[in-house]
């Protein structure tokens, strides 16, 4: 009978007598395990990106006037579309309606009243169209970034998306008029500061906008205790259903006032999708594995029977089947740890740049989420070198002792 340690070195031996051979099997691992976890890493990455970058966002609620398709908020500009029209109060959130709204919202977070309209604007000789926003001047401050300038102060002075100061030339002093000068009188108002952009948003698209105070707002289009939607912002996103179903319950009670939009949702469906994707891909890249295993198992069953007559000699002198077994388990073993532990290596390496290349940052890499497609990938790559191995190692722990002796 033969130690464990005499059968180790045997399959050890084997792979050295057949090196060039051992790395063409053990290559293919390395490349199914560096595919694995590369895009595992890329799919993790971009998911923990877009769902920091939709996490200002998730803790929010719009409510906007119930429109009969339960679209609401994207009639109006907070939500991409058009302005509504001010002398039309079944299309906007009353004064008391918000009493109402922020006496439910009062110990979960903040509401905040929205005036938005679209119309022409012109800058020197350049005309144009953009969204107007009417907020208060607190929240304001409290909501939104200037990133040159300041806050809107007065009446005349406003603060613009950094898309439309690009788009015309805007710097702090530039003045816009806004309305159309064909269809009656326009205003004038002075750029006193530049916001951060900010992308698509559910609550306020502010990167192509002029936002003011409430009070140039209602000067220009009137709608004194009207408001085209209220936004919240919760303090804790696990109350974001119960204040959601408190408001529908109170404004929707006899009759459906409101439609209130959850933003939390967006981002579970685009993370949602992110997932399924990398999920794919992923799926894609385990074909190598497939491949990977097949070599494997062609390299197995040749050595298999290029040592017909050593296994013979080994059963002669009282090695047992089992042990015959270990043996070619243990260089399949061999060669899928060695390749996952290459592949890891060249995962990291080769991981890193798919990340930078394709999510355009590296921050969230080294985090746990990220990481661990790493051990799973060798994980996945060594237990298809063992299982591969399985069936010719039984093959070679069956060989009849005689007639392995026998061959040549």
């Amino acid at each position: 009978m033969i130690g464990k340690d005499i059968i180790l070195a045997l399959s050890a031996r084997s792979v050295r007598l057949h090196f060039l051979r051992s790395v063409l099997a053990a290559l293919g691992i390395v490349i199914g395990v560096v595919a694995i976890a590369s895009i595992g890493m890329m799919g993790a990455n971009m998911t923990l990106s877009v769902t920091e970058e939709l996490s200002d966002m998730a803790n929010k609620l719009t409510v906007t006037p119930y429109t009969g398709g339960g679209g609401g908020m994207m009639a109006g500009p907070g939500g991409g579309g058009g302005g509504s029209d001010p002398d039309d109060d079944e299309d906007l959130i009353t004064e008391d309606q918000f009493r109402d709204i922020e006496r439910i919202v009062a110990k979960y977070g903040t509401a905040y009243t929205v005036r938005s309209e679209s119309d022409v604007i012109e800058v020197g000789s350049e005309t144009g169209r953009a969204t107007i926003y009417g907020l208060d001047a607190d929240i304001m401050r409290e909501i939104l970034t200037v990133e040159e300038g300041e806050y809107s102060k007065s009446t005349t002075s406003v603060v613009v998306g950094p898309t439309l100061a690009e788009r015309l030339d805007l710097k702090i002093g530039s003045k816009i008029d806004i309305g159309d000068p064909d269809e009656g009188s326009t205003t004038t108002v002075r750029v006193v500061g530049i916001l951060e952009e900010r992308g698509m948003s559910m609550d306020l698209n502010t990167d192509m906008a002029i936002v003011g105070g409430d009070k140039l707002f209602t000067g220009i289009y009137g709608g004194e205790g009207e408001y085209d939607q209220v936004n919240v912002v919760m303090d804790d996103l696990n109350e974001i259903d119960t204040v959601k179903a408190a408001i529908e319950d109170e404004l929707n009670r006899k009759e459906d006032e409101v439609t209130v939009q959850d933003s939390s949702r967006m981002t579970e469906s685009i993370t949602s999708t992110v997932s399924t994707m990398t999920t794919f891909v992923m799926a894609i890249a385990g074909i190598s594995l497939l491949v990977a295993a097949v070599s494997i198992f062609n390299v197995m069953m040749m050595s298999v029977n290029e040592r017909v007559r050593e296994i013979g000699i080994l059963r002669s002198i009282g090695t047992q089947r089992t042990e015959i077994l270990r043996m070619f388990i243990y260089e399949a073993g061999i060669l899928g740890l060695v390749g996952a532990a290459i592949g890891a290596v060249g995962s990291i390496v080769i991981g890193y740049i798919v990340v930078f290349g394709m999510v355009g940052t590296a921050e969230y890499f080294f985090t746990p989420g990220s990481i661990v497609y790493v051990p799973m990938a060798m994980a996945v790559g060594a237990a298809i070198c063992i299982v591969t191995g399985v069936y010719p190692a039984w093959r070679a722990s069956n060989l009849d002792p005689i007639e392995a002796l026998r061959a040549e």
